[in-house]
């Protein structure tokens, strides 16, 4: 195998890291501890540069979505992503790094999984085919699950890069082979047995059963959970008619852009993030878009007025229209959407609505555990819910482990982590979740990433200047930092994930000496 110098010994310090170049590949140079090592250089998700991230101890963060490998394994730590960084063997002579690379260099190592064993009698059960589904009959394998594991997929298999349905996707430009997580094989090959078309009808825990569809009742051992949520439709006269949609499945996304097509006037109700990247999308497509939402600028609840208006004039400029502080009270067409009527009487004219008014946990099949108003299901700090039954993703009500509250998260990075911990503690690994919730979305070619979760916040501090589209908005408790925005700061933005990993809640003034490098 061929060796290749690559840098010399005193280019990188202690807890540093660097893209560097071995023939034709690109590697990741790391040295910790004064030990190097050579990882792939771009992560598995979507090909982003590691070298661009942070190292945080022993932790790369990506710069773009925030998947996390190990750095002197190169082991996938967190999604999103699914598979590890090769890593290739490294040797010091005189003052040279040295790296071995095979004939044939690839991109990303599959993980190891466990395969059946017939001896083993115990069953796993997984019910959902969104990403927490796939994360954790991935998860049980890999934790040495080797008993029968049985994925109750639904309609909607394989499983699919859900953001993109909102965005290229439905914009028109991700192919169709860019969507699956995995390709069916991969299942196969772990001896997953993956049932279609008959969703679970009832879970009882106490029994450990779950009905399916056509009346076919499994017995499990242990079992996760991973149903996601429905859209929430707008109760209102018309709502039935043709032309109005929500979106939550790849069909849905499908029928969307094909309704495009014949359409020359479409209005998003709802200025939720889906909501927003739908309107991007269809502007795309070249439809007039009228945004209509109650609030007074998109995102106040959730990123506060600054934040929002950025955003807002981000869509301003590209020709979306708002119709802000209203709501719709009734649709009107004939066999189709042609009026959007708002309260106070006015009307919008649209031969295509899109609907994104929020989602309910889709939980009503499972009986036996403690569910919170909204139908999501409360867990413990491993994700379990009664004996031998784990909850993941949207239908989870979990404790925050910075303060021990229950929270609910609708991120699909989060689902992605749910799903993987759940998998792995219904296989015995027994972890609790410690993860910094991440979200992101791309909007009309801009990014928008968001650390940390909080429901309501005493002040936003903002870093850098919002009308450059390059800043950070830090949403204070007290002193304490409890979550982060970033527009043009990803390398920030993935040393505060660190931080907020190592710290919790960081105050304010840590936060600052972290910019500052001190």
């Amino acid at each position: 195998m061929p060796i290749y110098p690559v840098a010399r010994v005193d280019e990188l310090a202690d807890g540093q890291m660097k893209q560097v170049q071995a023939g034709e590949t690109e590697l990741l140079l790391v040295r910790l501890d004064g030990q190097f090592y050579a990882l792939g250089a771009r992560c598995t998700h979507y090909g982003a540069p590691l070298a661009t991230g942070a190292l945080h101890g022993e932790r790369i963060i990506c710069p773009w979505h925030h998947a996390c490998f190990h750095a002197r394994t190169g082991e996938h730590l967190e999604p999103p992503g699914m598979d590890h960084l090769p890593r290739f063997p490294v040797r010091v002579e005189d003052d040279q790094v040295l790296v071995e690379l095979p004939d044939t260099v690839e991109g990303r190592r599959a993980p190891t999984l466990a395969r059946r064993d017939p001896q083993e009698a115990r069953t796993c059960v997984v019910v959902g085919s969104g990403c927490a589904g796939a994360y954790a009959v991935e998860a049980a394998r890999a934790q040495g699950f080797r008993g029968r594991v049985l994925w109750v997929a639904g309609g909607e298999f394989p499983p699919i890069d859900r953001p993109n349905l909102s965005k290229e996707y439905l914009a028109g430009e991700a192919p169709e082979e860019w969507m699956p997580l995995r390709d069916p094989s991969f299942y196969e090959a772990a001896d997953i047995e993956v049932v279609q078309g008959r969703p679970a009808a009832a879970l009882d825990a106490a029994a450990k059963t779950i009905t399916l569809a056509d009346g076919e009742v499994l017995r499990y051992d242990v079992a996760v959970v991973a149903p996601g949520a429905r859209p929430r439709r707008l109760e209102v006269p018309g709502a039935e008619l043709a032309g109005i949609f929500t979106l939550r499945t790849i069909e849905d996304s499908r029928a969307i852009r094909a309704a495009a097509r014949e359409a020359r006037r479409a209005v998003v109700v709802g200025a939720s993030f889906i909501g927003m990247e739908v309107a991007q999308s269809l502007r795309h497509l070249g439809l007039e878009v009228t945004v209509v939402a109650p609030e007074s600028v998109p995102f106040e609840r959730t990123l506060g007025v600054e934040v929002g208006r950025v955003l807002q004039t981000l869509h301003e400029e590209n020709g979306v229209a708002f119709r802000l502080g209203h709501t719709v009270q009734a649709f009107e067409g004939t066999d189709r959407v042609q009026q959007v009527v708002l309260n106070g009487g006015s009307r919008l004219a649209a031969e295509l609505v899109v609907v994104g008014v929020g989602v309910q946990p889709a939980t009503d099949f499972v009986q036996g555990v403690q569910k919170a108003p909204d139908g999501s299901i409360i867990v413990d700090a491993f994700l379990q819910a009664a004996e031998g039954l784990f909850v993941a993703g949207d239908a989870a009500r979990f404790p925050d482990w910075r303060t021990g509250a229950p929270i609910r998260i609708e991120h699909w990075r989060l689902a992605a982590q749910h799903g993987r911990l759940a998998g792995a503690n219904a296989a015995g690994a027994h972890r609790p979740y410690r993860g910094v919730p991440f979200f992101w979305t791309r909007q009309f070619g801009v990014s928008l990433q968001y650390l940390g979760y909080v429901d309501a916040w005493d002040e936003v501090v903002l870093d850098g200047d919002p009308s450059a589209r390059k800043f950070l908005a830090f949403y204070l408790r007290g002193e304490q930092v409890w979550a982060v925005a970033g527009m043009g700061r990803g390398y920030e933005m993935a040393r505060l994930h660190g931080l907020l990993l190592e710290e919790g809640l960081p105050v304010l003034e840590s936060v600052r000496a972290l910019l500052a490098g001190r």
